[in-house]
């Protein structure tokens, strides 16, 4: 079976999986942020065969979420660290944690995020970086953006038809991003 590449779809979170989507590829990110960075620390920590884990890292570097590095000649040997890109990927795997923790662990939470200051455990929210409110519906929705399509506007008129709500007006500018960062962001 032929796999579908969504790199060019007109939508951020096809494009988001094409990079991520991959199992795999999210739980090598995960070790990332625990300090994991050579080869042989990801596949002892993951337990995955190494054709697999090249694969992998070799897809997260070409997406430039991890930076190959050397370090030592003899043998070549490299490191795989985090790029900007990678780190921005933090609240995503947070998210998830969080969300997997409410909904897959009946037995009780077996990673939790916690204040690193004062030990207490911390719920991760997606917060509005301009106006500080908690993003959640329905005071906050997805609508086209300035690049969107035709094929796009369509889709999300049709959604919002069905919904019986008006049509959401287009995004034709960027709002001004806020210096300030609220308390709760993630």
């Amino acid at each position: 079976m032929q796999h579908k590449s969504f790199g060019n779809m007109q939508c951020p979170v096809a494009r988001s999986l094409e990079r991520v989507g991959e199992w795999w590829s999210i739980l090598i990110l995960r070790d990332a942020f625990q300090g994991l960075t050579r080869f042989d620390q990801f596949q002892k920590s993951l337990e995955i065969a190494p054709n697999m884990l090249t694969r992998r890292l070799n897809t997260l570097v070409d997406s430039g979420l991890l930076e190959r590095r050397p370090y030592s000649d003899r043998p070549r040997r490299y490191e795989y660290l985090l790029t900007e890109r990678g780190r921005d990927f933090r609240p995503v795997l947070w998210t998830l944690m969080a969300w997997g923790n409410r909904h897959f662990f009946p037995e009780g939470k077996s990673v939790v995020l916690v204040n690193s200051k004062t030990g207490v455990e911390a719920e991760p929210v997606l917060v509005d970086r301009v106006s500080g409110q908690r993003a959640m519906a329905p005071d906050f929705k997805a609508v086209p953006g300035p690049a969107a399509d035709e094929r796009t506007r369509r889709r999300y008129a049709l959604v919002n038809q069905d919904r019986r709500d008006p049509a959401p007006p287009a995004v034709t500018a960027k709002r001004p991003r806020s210096r300030a960062k609220p308390e709760s962001a993630v």
